[in-house]
């Protein structure tokens, strides 16, 4: 896989072996902190396997619980149903991120997790992962710093929850912006992988008030977008704006 300037992968013309010694992505996953020999013991438990398609699934909720998994290249998305069987977003991952860690020490995943675009995922066995981290300190401390992490957004999205659809969405567009250019990515020039039905489940808003949002955000001169393309040309406006007070419209 090969990394798109907007920060969408795309398939190379021929397979290619990726360890971690050679990912570029390890600074920001899991051997971050360990030495080449403690990178080497992690290589050797992780699985690669085909990449996962759009509207593939990587964790059905009620599956056991089996591996821990990091995303490569592409996206996903996690979610719950709800008592009615309706679908409730719950988080979209990008390169790097791990996946299947809120499971650690259950029996089976709670919730639901799909590709939104070809993905290549590292698998990693949750009992040889625990097992590693407890002779790795810098292993466990990275796990530890992840699951920390993790706690830290989710009540970063849940301190938004009474804020105007306009603060919302604009948090959430200055929140991808910051995931891509923690990866070297261009962090004003990128490709929404999700569509606005799912910024919408997501934010607690419908699509047509994403699409109306899209369009004023445009109005104002705070972005460009053409379909999934999405380029911010006033990220300082663009964060004042979701500071603003009473823009309304839930």
């Amino acid at each position: 896989m090969t990394d798109h300037p907007s920060g969408k992968s795309t398939p190379s013309s021929r397979p290619v072996h990726v360890s971690c010694h050679d990912c570029s992505l390890a600074r920001l996953c899991l051997p971050v902190s360990l030495n080449e020999r403690e990178i080497g013991r992690l290589d050797g438990i992780i699985k690669r396997n085909r990449p996962l398609r759009k509207h593939e699934y990587l964790i059905r909720a009620g599956d056991p619980v089996q591996h821990v998994y990091a995303l490569r290249s592409g996206a996903l998305k996690t979610y719950l149903l709800n008592p009615d069987g309706v679908d409730q977003i719950i988080g979209f991952h990008l390169p790097s991120e791990l996946i299947g860690l809120d499971a650690l020490g259950a029996e089976r995943y709670s919730s639901f997790c799909v590709a939104l675009e070809t993905s290549m995922i590292c698998a990693i066995p949750v009992h040889q992962l625990e097992e590693l981290a407890g002779h790795i300190p810098g292993l466990r401390n990275q796990l530890l710093h992840t699951l920390s992490r993790e706690i830290h957004e989710e009540h970063e999205y849940h301190s938004h929850a009474r804020e105007s659809a306009e603060q919302r969405l604009a948090a959430f567009l200055l929140n991808l912006s910051a995931r891509y250019s923690k990866r070297g990515l261009y962090s004003t020039n990128f490709v929404l992988p999700m569509n606005r039905s799912d910024i919408g489940n997501y934010l607690g808003m419908t699509t047509e008030t994403v699409s109306r949002l899209f369009t004023r955000f445009r109005d104002l001169g705070l972005i460009a977008s053409s379909g999934h393309e999405l380029r911010l040309l006033n990220a300082q406006a663009l964060c004042r704006q979701g500071r603003a007070e009473g823009l309304g419209q839930r």
